[in-house]
């Protein structure tokens, strides 16, 4: 048999060996593959190419800016700065009709261009903003739709980091020169 032909076999064979005996999609996945490269290379050698390639693309210094910007948002959210974020954003925007969407997309988007994580941003406006939404007569599927949606404009606006991921994919542009094109979409983008 081919030797191309024999790994797309045992890669298909194995991945639905492995889900029939009930290992987790992601756990097959990773699996079959594993038996694939085994079958189909010489194991030494594959293994630490393999390892290479992996310590290679993690090696850029730019990276190292998203756990921190992760830690960041953690950090300010276990100190209170969320609370204080809404209460500026009631200030700003509370007054006018739908005022706590509106609080809530504003605090989303300072939120999210202090810590750069949307996951961050949502799990810490949505967590105040859920229950007084929902006691000032929101529906719930309406207020998380809210925090969701805007929770995602701090994946525009600086520091962000998807336009890092992306400086890093596209060869090089200037993470500056994105963090700088990032405001005005992400504002924008929170305004409309």
């Amino acid at each position: 048999m081919d030797l191309d032909i024999l790994g797309i076999v045992v890669l298909v064979a194995s991945f639905i060996f492995f889900l029939v005996i009930g290992v987790p999609v992601a756990y097959s996945i990773g699996l079959s593959a594993l038996t694939t490269m085994l079958v189909s290379f010489d194991a030494l050698p594959a293994f630490s190419t393999m390892a290479q390639r992996m310590a290679t693309g993690l090696e850029s210094f730019s990276l190292l800016a998203i756990p921190f910007f992760i830690l960041a948002g953690q950090l300010m959210n276990s100190g209170g700065i969320a609370m204080r974020l809404i209460e500026f954003a009631k200030v700003l925007v509370g007054r006018f009709p739908g005022g706590l969407a509106f609080v809530n997309v504003m605090a989303n988007m300072l939120f999210g261009a202090i810590s750069g994580s949307a996951a961050a941003s949502a799990s810490a406006i949505g967590s105040i903003m859920g229950p007084q939404m929902k006691k000032a007569g929101y529906e719930e599927n309406f207020s998380a739709a809210i925090n969701v949606t805007s929770a995602t404009t701090g994946l525009a606006i600086p520091p962000s980091n998807i336009l890092i991921v992306y400086s890093l994919a596209s060869g090089g542009v200037s993470i500056a020169a994105l963090f700088m094109a990032g405001y005005i979409p992400g504002i924008l983008t929170g305004i409309a």
